[in-house]
């Protein structure tokens, strides 16, 4: 029997199995708004048979995008567009969860194939990063404007305006993207936080925004619904976030409702050595998972159907969330659903294909 291919319950929703598909930037959106190329390229997902899709890091406010081109949820006309995705997905077998996001200082860049780099301000389609600290992502990159309260006041609101589209739209499951160097990472980082006021020095003060952040977006998200937050696990770098601020973190979480935390690490520091490999992250889903007592999703490299069932069976994660390896193959669940001898109902509409 395979445990990837377990249904998954937490609190009233089921996941039909622990696949998920990780949230992937399309830098596709026009002013925010979902389109056909965002309903295909889910959709193929769903038909694949993943238990859970994860739209990307969605916006919470204009500025808090990572491209111009970056999907959002700062305004209701997001929200027929996002309905039409869901509507989809959940009618493909998948349950739909969506990313809220908000960039900080890696805000206002292009996207990867337009070049990538930081938009400098006075440039067309420029716009003013915000962060905890006055710090730049890099030496000789765009430093950000430290916020004020009225401006931590202002996410904080955002979330919890986001999320409330996002329970209009249909979605099943909210994430807090609290990973990869974005503004919820860059206040509990050490190295990108410099505040010396209630947001800033201390981890409890560090880490607020976020618990702010969560609390807020409570306030409108059902309680029998799933909560996740993403999180990197370790900045990879000497006095940076850890392991071990990570498991604290974690158990803090788990207290205050969160269901599950997705285990990602770095980004928060430009030209750091990773060593990247096969699961290379998962060891520390595994930590979080054992050490804090909730559930977690291992993401990395996680590329084989034996690879994702082992870190299932094994009990390093409860899900596992790919992402390349989904890209390259939507229908992964398919392929690996017949490799560990499980008998998966195909669509109809493909069925011929099967054998």
């Amino acid at each position: 029997m395979s445990t990837l291919f377990t249904p998954l319950q937490i609190k009233s929703v089921q996941l039909k199995n622990r696949i998920v598909v990780s949230p992937m930037c399309q830098y596709s959106s026009q002013d925010g708004f979902a389109n056909d190329w965002h309903l295909v390229h889910l959709g193929s997902r769903a038909v694949g048979g993943a238990g859970l899709i994860i739209l990307e890091a969605t916006g919470v406010s204009p500025e808090a995008r990572i491209t111009p081109d970056d999907l959002g949820i700062w305004k209701d006309e997001h929200v027929p567009g996002l309905q039409r995705i869901v509507s989809f997905l959940e009618a493909n077998g998948s349950v739909a969860g969506i990313q809220l996001a908000h960039a900080g200082r890696k805000a206002s860049h292009r996207s990867p194939w337009k070049g990538g780099s930081a938009l400098h301000p006075g440039e067309e389609g420029a716009w003013t990063t915000v962060a905890p600290s006055a710090i730049p992502f890099q030496e000789g990159g765009i430093t950000p404007e430290a916020m004020d309260q009225q401006g931590i006041q202002k996410v904080i609101t955002d979330f919890r305006n986001a999320a409330a589209r996002a329970l209009e739209a249909g979605f099943k499951v909210v994430e807090i993207h609290g990973a990869h160097g974005y503004l919820l990472h860059q206040f509990f980082s050490p190295l990108s936080n410099h505040r010396t006021d209630d947001y800033g020095g201390s981890f409890e003060n560090r880490i607020r925004l976020l618990l702010e952040v969560v609390a807020s977006v409570q306030e409108v998200w059902p309680a029998d619904y799933p909560l996740f937050v993403r999180i990197s696990a370790t900045d990879w770098v000497e006095d940076g976030w850890n392991e071990e601020d990570s498991v604290k973190l974690a158990q803090i979480l788990k207290d205050k409702g969160v269901d599950l935390i997705d285990t990602s690490t770095g980004g928060n520091v430009p030209k750091v050595r990773i060593p990247v490999g096969p699961g290379y992250q998962v060891k520390f889903s595994e930590k979080i998972r054992k050490e804090a007592g909730i559930m977690t999703g291992a993401v990395g490299m996680i590329t084989t159907p034996q690879e994702a069932e082992d870190i299932v069976a094994s009990g390093q994660a409860d899900v596992v969330l790919l992402a390349r390896q989904l890209l390259r193959d939507p229908y992964f669940p398919l392929r690996a659903a017949k490799q560990l001898g499980v008998d998966l109902e195909w669509p109809v509409q493909y069925q011929r294909a099967r054998d």
